[in-house]
């Protein structure tokens, strides 16, 4: 059983930083594609950021310069730097993966992190 676990949310100030960390476990070959998803209260969920195998990144406008996506593939763990964060931000943030299970390749969701940018 493959599950991915989130943490690091919580409630930071306008202007402040967040690092959320989403850690693979369970029994499986390898980890392929990641992203990071959010979702705000009322609103249909968004990619926030991207990174392939190959460590090629890609943003949303609204992220460039503020976000950072990273991985560590020895500890099966991506990570989403978040700095300079506002009120827009506020959202319950979700990791995704692609993971190589036995033969096939299958995506995989966090739990869910609830990140909230307040004064």
């Amino acid at each position: 059983q493959v599950q991915l676990v989130e943490s690091g949310g919580g409630l930071v100030q306008p202007g402040g930083s967040l690092r959320l960390s989403c850690v693979a476990s369970g029994s499986f070959f390898s980890i392929g594609g990641t992203a990071w998803y959010r979702q705000g209260a009322g609103k249909e969920r968004e990619v926030v950021a991207g990174l392939t195998s190959g460590g090629n990144t890609n943003y949303a406008n609204f992220v460039k310069g503020r976000f950072t996506i990273s991985r560590d593939n020895a500890k099966n763990t991506v990570y989403l730097q978040m700095n300079n964060l506002n009120v827009n931000d506020t959202a319950i943030y979700y990791c995704n993966a692609v993971i190589r299970v036995g033969v096939g390749w299958y995506p995989y969701w966090g739990q869910g992190a609830q990140v909230t940018v307040s004064s």
